[in-house]
């Protein structure tokens, strides 16, 4: 690699999993530093519930099942059936292995560890090598206003099937939870060489972390480039509603669109666009928005796309 220093990637969804791995394979030992968002986490049986932190997790482990992108690969559901027949709530697909997760999570939070420190302990349970920061110890929850009323994510997501239409977003805790601190001390000690925003939702993925007080700032302040890679290809979301998010929010559901809606809400962050090769032709779109765009395959149906992905944004950081 050309320069050095740490990278610091910024995900949460089966998109961000996917180019965090194969940022994980390429970068050195320890140069990984991965911001997740937690405001899906929720409270579900009375257990703690950390979907993107565990996809991230089960990802990188190479535990993940490979078909859905999400929980683990060989997984079964037999508590879940036995408490179907007790009456109890099974809209949420808590796989026999993946419950023991929350119940570990959930034990150790309750005696007292931070949700940062359980998920170091976690990762390195799971043997997990770069480093997995959740956004924040404090709760933020995301909630989406729809059509139909006020629905808390998991809700609409899996229980609703993403099925009412859009209005908008809330992310109660957001103003008094504070930015994980050792990712405030990356981004203060000299060491980071470069940003990355994973290819995840904008408005339910991305904005929850950037919109922590301070962080945004902090961030665009790094001195170091900071490069996104697009959630959208050819007007279409691989996975996810965030193409539907856009369409029912009044945003085009394009690279242009991903593109207009960070430089309006965050100006000055980004430094590269990354856009599928499909969508060569928007380019002079996003410059006009004064990014610099680049091209590249983003579609990552292999470990090979994975890793050719990360090559590609690093050498746009100059690493």
């Amino acid at each position: 690699m050309a320069g050095a220093g740490k990278v610091l990637a910024l995900t949460g969804g089966v998109g961000g999993a996917k180019l965090a791995l194969g940022l994980a394979d390429v970068l050195p030992a320890g140069d990984l530093h991965l911001l997740v968002n937690t405001g899906d986490d929720f409270e579900h049986l009375g257990l703690h519930i950390s979907p993107d932190i565990d996809t991230l997790l089960y990802t990188l482990a190479g535990r993940a099942n490979a078909a859905q992108g999400w929980g683990l690969e060989g997984e079964t559901f037999n508590a879940l059936h036995a408490l179907g027949e007790l009456g109890g709530e099974t809209w949420f697909a808590l796989g026999d292995r993946d419950l023991a997760t929350h119940l570990w999570r959930s034990e150790q939070l309750a005696q007292g560890a931070s949700l940062p420190e359980v998920t170091t302990a976690l990762a390195a349970r799971l043997g997990v090598g770069c480093a997995v920061h959740p956004m924040s110890a404090d709760p933020v929850r995301t909630t989406v206003h729809t059509a139909a009323g006020e629905l808390p994510f998991q809700h609409y997501f899996v229980r609703e099937r993403c099925a009412p239409a859009v209005t908008g977003f809330t992310f109660t805790g957001i103003e008094s939870a504070a930015p994980n601190p050792a990712v405030l001390q990356l981004i203060a000690d000299g060491s980071l060489g470069g940003i990355v925003i994973c290819p995840s939702n904008p408005f339910v993925s991305v904005d929850p972390i950037l919109q922590l007080p301070g962080l945004a700032a902090a961030l665009a302040g790094a001195g170091v480039p900071v490069v996104l890679v697009s959630p959208i290809v050819a007007g279409a979301a691989l996975k996810g509603p965030a193409a539907k998010m856009m369409a029912e929010l009044g945003v085009p559901a394009t690279a242009p669109g991903v593109a207009r809606h960070y430089a309006t809400r965050y100006p000055g962050l980004l430094d590269h666009f990354v856009m599928d090769d499909s969508d060569a032709t928007l380019v002079p779109e996003i410059e006009r928005l004064g990014m610099a765009a680049a091209v590249a395959p983003t579609v990552m149906r292999s470990r090979e796309d994975k890793q050719r992905l990360a090559r590609a944004v690093l050498a746009l950081l100059e690493l």
